[in-house]
């Protein structure tokens, strides 16, 4: 049985200090990543031919199927 293989670039991402800043502000912290993350690349990675396959509170997983961006 012949097996097919597949490159792919996979990104993690945490945010460092995220249980200290959610002790010191437990509202505002969420607030305050997810206006970050308006314009991260979690929102460009589609464009990108990413897909988000974990997101947490404080960090996220993303798998990107091609490693070359191809515009189209």
């Amino acid at each position: 049985m012949s097996q097919t293989r597949r490159l792919a670039a996979i990104r993690a991402a945490d945010v460092a200090g995220y249980s200290r800043l959610m002790g010191a502000d437990e509202e505002g912290t969420p607030a305050r990543l997810k206006a970050r993350r308006s314009g991260s690349s979690i929102r460009r990675s589609p464009s990108n031919h990413g897909r988000i396959v974990k997101a947490t509170s404080g960090g996220n997983g993303l798998v990107f199927l091609t490693v070359v961006n191809v515009s189209r």
